[in-house]
């Protein structure tokens, strides 16, 4: 499990870096991709436009913070930190491991949606809190993958990757699924 992963700082002092590296790599690479694509307003979701595609992302959305709240305390379990659970059976890495696959899997849409549709917008500052996090969101994801092969971390490293990531998942949700669902 990966609470035991531990090593020389020297040993992890690559992986971490090429993690971070990703990381920017891909956020800068989604970000230059909204900012330079030309947005299609028109674009659809599933068929839907307008206030429909948004009221379905808000939907698909609510389910995935959910689906990050079950990764979070799935990890919490691994890791011994859920309280009166006790050590996590072994069913616990397996089902995180393919919430993760699932929870990716269903931000897809969404996420192709948001970038063909309005590209990275800053013109307000929830806005821009959606766009910024969005575009760094693929990248903490691609770097937490990276991380989760290596065997050889400091035991802060993949918490702190999928804090991020259940952050992240936080952030998004609260600048557009929540704004959305509030709507009279």
């Amino acid at each position: 499990m990966g609470a035991t992963r531990r090593t020389s700082p020297r040993l992890a002092g690559p992986r971490l870096t090429a993690a971070a590296a990703l990381a920017l790599a891909v956020t800068v690479a989604l970000y230059a991709f909204g900012r330079i694509h030309a947005p299609d307003y028109a674009s659809s979701l599933f068929g839907l436009r307008g206030n429909d595609a948004n009221l379905l992302k808000a939907q698909v959305g609510t389910a995935l913070l959910g689906l990050a709240l079950y990764q979070l305390i799935l990890a919490l379990w691994m890791y011994r930190r859920l309280p009166g659970a006790g050590a996590a059976p072994r069913p616990v890495p397996p089902a995180h491991r393919i919430g993760g696959a699932v929870l990716f899997a269903l931000s897809l849409p969404i996420a192709y949606h948001c970038i063909t549709a309005y590209g990275v917008e800053t013109h307000s500052t929830r806005v821009a809190l959606h766009s910024l996090a969005g575009c760094f969101f693929y990248g903490a994801f691609a770097a937490k993958v990276l991380l989760v092969r290596s065997r050889r971390l400091p035991a802060w490293a993949l918490p702190l990757a999928g804090g991020t990531l259940f952050t992240l998942i936080a952030v998004l949700w609260s600048s557009a699924a929540l704004w959305q669902l509030a709507q009279p």
